[in-house]
């Protein structure tokens, strides 16, 4: 699995931080708004959540420990270890003759 560099996760993180107090403080603020759901969404594509406070919790982890603790919070399947994989579903091959 790739990761993003931990230089661009800190800027992104720091542009989301930096326009959510912005939109608090000012709520009725369009712009402020849609910039802080944009740098959110980037932050959940680059941190692989569903949600930009996820991907901000994710993200401040990734950047304040180490890889194998990082992983070993994510909570993700593991992962195969014969390396199989399953064949699609409607794709069956015919018999051999």
């Amino acid at each position: 699995m790739l990761l993003p560099a931990k230089a661009e996760v800190a800027r992104h993180l720091e542009q989301y931080r930096a326009w959510e107090r912005l939109m608090l403080a000012a709520p009725a603020d369009r712009l402020a708004r849609d910039n802080f759901e944009s740098t959110g969404y980037t932050l959940c594509v680059l941190m692989g959540k569903r949600c930009a406070r996820e991907a901000a919790d994710a993200a401040e982890r990734y950047l304040g420990a180490d890889l194998a603790l990082y992983f070993a919070n994510r909570g993700t399947r593991p992962r195969r270890r014969n390396g199989a994989r399953t064949r699609p579903t409607g794709l069956a091959t015919a018999p051999a003759r």
